[in-house]
């Protein structure tokens, strides 16, 4: 499988992501036990991973983000 960056990240929404997190007051393994309630299986570790830039986000994973942080793909994606 080939990887792929983009500006050196392997996603565009883990600033994005932190951000939301810190908002709803959320810790890192708070929001990997809610993405598990979801059905996303997830650790603390890989949410951290996400934030800085260092793990892919699958739009499965995007749309619990959104549902659980209580924001758009857009915000998420920059695009807002």
């Amino acid at each position: 499988m080939k990887i792929y960056d983009y500006n050196g990240s392997k996603n565009i929404c883990g600033a994005r992501v932190k951000e939301a997190r810190k908002k709803c007051k959320l810790s890192q393994e708070n929001l990997a036990a809610k993405l598990q309630l979801e059905g996303v299986i997830i650790e603390r570790d890989s949410v951290s991973r996400i934030e800085i830039g260092t793990r892919f986000v699958a739009d499965y994973e995007l749309a619990a983000l959104c549902k659980i942080l209580h924001v758009t793909p857009g915000y998420l994606l920059g695009m807002e």
